[in-house]
């Protein structure tokens, strides 16, 4: 816990979270070390120099008095909330954009339901959230908050990964009766990922076995300690059902705005993010979009990805036709030429014609081009040295609960001071297509610990270029994760088929070369090529094909269906029903 000899200055009295910055440690950690010298004392409250001076020197710090170190306390590092930033003289402040994500049935679209006094569930199956919404709010002082409404943790990430980075604000609901579940964890994580900061609503605290206080002790396993414990992490206990709570919830929402600094400039080109498109049958194509910089008006030409047109039409969030929208504001509308995908960034254009010609660039770059960009064991060594690659993230899925925590030490501890590697989730069960989804947002590896990835995980893998490695032995992962930290990952090669022949007579020449008279039965056998003898499904030799004829010339190849003699370099001893097979190896690694 101690760190190198440093001499600082300390006030006279000092607030134990201002003192945990000086130590260039965390206010639980300065906690702590008060407890252990008879000191009890909570995270905001005020400490005398004597007892600062006590916890310092624990920490390894030679103490002054008489100075103020606040002014010389490390700063506050900047927020990476991943989104639109404009800080020039036109920037002015802009509502902030919060996400709502969380277990499927623990209240989030009966939330946003009380915060706008409508009730999106009615036309829903079951009352599950089946799209993704963005609905804007006034709240009691007059100003704005824009919600987003997802499906769930993995619509959020898709959005990320993608390149759609829309969020200022996560909030992850969770129910004061169930407690931290899976899917509440996993939220948890992503909004982690995506470096937004994050609220905790603990939803149901109206109900008879809601038991917030047991759920508040599962928030610091995910390294969340709340506030009135001493940590840093706002969490709000709410009823969506009642109504209860709902004020402070959007009160932090709008502290931690502030704190954020979001800003836009109204006046610039307009951009922003496809929310969600489809064709209707008596509209045509329609759009949902979040314009983050700029506005939108009525008429604008619109390019997103390879669709493009004319806005006709403009809708807000309650339906209602408008002529123009600023940034943070969702919208609907109508006039694209082609159905845009999720995540798809926009932008207007000065007119129809340059847009198409931008759109027809667009495809023909695109066209043929499918490569994934995602982070592999074995490219990360040349990303790191492209400087593409600072933190290197993990995803780790193991059996049983007992692995995870060893695993993530021993991981972590990798690090170098190039890259540093990050286990941004870690679970038990099979690996996901949340999981994989995260390490494609992330640009990160998904590490399996004798546990399988699912079908539909192992499908979104391939199709992302997301590497899910499999494990049963701990040292092996560190292992591999030591050599692609450091360049040192060697390739595996894996053989290829190509081509199977069957011995059906054998024929000497001389004493000691055998040639084998064959039928191809699959493939090709081509002079040269690996190959190896087979008899009753067990290799007795491998080599090389030395010799290839058919009938009696010389061949480079003979396909399927066809008679041929065959010399394998230092193999005399075939028998009738051999089989040969012609192989080469192929790197996969």
């Amino acid at each position: 816990m101690t760190v190198d000899q440093e001499k600082i200055t300390l006030p006279s009295a000092i607030v134990v979270r201002d003192l945990a910055e000086i130590l260039d440690t965390t206010p639980v950690e300065v906690v702590k070390a008060l407890m252990q010298n008879g000191v009890m004392a909570t995270v905001v409250q005020v400490i005398d120099f004597d007892t600062a001076a006590i916890i310092a020197a624990d920490f390894g710090f030679d103490v002054d008095a008489e100075g103020d170190a606040l002014d010389d306390a490390p700063e506050t590092e900047e927020s990476t909330s991943v989104r639109l930033i404009d800080d020039g003289e036109g920037a002015v402040v802009r509502p902030p954009v919060v996400t709502v994500l969380g277990h499927v049935d623990h209240g989030k679209t009966t939330l946003l339901d009380r915060i706008r006094s409508a009730n999106v569930q009615e036309g829903e199956a079951g009352g599950i959230t089946q799209h993704i919404g963005a609905y804007q709010v006034k709240v009691g002082d007059g100003r704005v908050i824009t919600f987003l409404d997802t499906p769930g943790h993995e619509a959020f990430t898709q959005m990320r990964a993608r390149g759609a980075n829309i969020t200022d604000v996560g909030i992850v609901v969770v129910a004061a009766d169930d407690g931290l579940m899976l899917q509440s964890r996993e939220a948890i994580s992503h909004v982690k990922a995506a470096q937004v900061p994050l609220i905790i609503a603990i939803n149901k605290v109206d109900l008879p076995d809601a038991d917030s206080a047991r759920l508040k002790g599962q928030l610091t396993e995910e390294g969340l300690l709340p506030e009135e414990l001493g940590g840093d992490q706002i969490v709000v206990e709410i009823s969506a059902l009642e109504g209860m709570g709902i004020d402070e919830l959007l009160e932090n929402v709008l502290v931690v705005a502030d704190l954020e600094d979001l800003k836009a400039d109204p006046n610039k080109q307009s951009q922003g993010i496809v929310l969600e498109a489809k064709n209707d049958r008596l509209r045509g194509v329609t759009a949902t979009l979040l314009i983050q910089t700029g506005t939108l008006r009525a008429g604008d030409v619109l390019i997103a990805g390879t669709a493009f047109g004319r806005v006709k039409a403009m809708f807000d969030s309650d339906g209602m036709p408008i002529e123009s929208a600023g940034p943070s504001t969702p919208v609907e509308i109508l006039g694209l030429s082609a159905i845009p995908s999720a995540g798809e960034s926009f932008e207007t254009s000065a007119d129809l014609r340059l847009a198409r010609q931008e759109v027809d660039t667009r495809e023909r770059e695109t066209s043929g081009t499918g490569q994934s960009q995602a982070v592999t064991l074995d490219s990360l060594f040349g990303e790191i040295h492209k400087g593409n690659v600072t933190d290197f993230n993990l995803v780790v899925k193991a059996d049983v609960q007992g692995s995870i925590d060893p695993l993530v030490q021993v991981l972590e501890a990798q690090s170098l001071e190039e890259v540093n590697v990050r286990v941004i989730h870690a679970a038990v069960g099979s690996v996901t297509e949340s999981d994989v989804q995260l390490a494609t947002a992330s640009h990160g590896v998904v590490i399996a610990f004798n546990v399988m990835p699912e079908p539909g995980a192992r499908k979104l893998s391939a199709e992302s270029g997301v590497e899910v490695r499999e494990y049963n032995v701990i040292y092996d992962i560190v292992e591999d994760i030591e050599k692609a930290v450091n360049g040192l990952l060697d390739p595996i090669f894996e053989d290829r088929e190509d081509g199977v022949s069957e011995v059906r007579a054998i024929f000497r020449k001389g004493r000691r070369n055998a040639i084998a008279g064959c039928y191809v039965r699959d493939g090709a056998m081509v002079r040269n090529s690996l190959c190896r003898v087979m008899r009753n499904g067990e290799t007795v030799h491998e080599s090389i094909i030395g010799s290839l004829k058919r009938v009696d010339d010389d061949a480079r190849e003979v396909v399927a269906g066809l008679e041929c003699g065959i010399m394998v370099d230092g193999y005399d001893s075939f028998e009738e029903g051999d089989e040969i097979v012609a192989f080469h190896k192929e790197q996969v690694r």
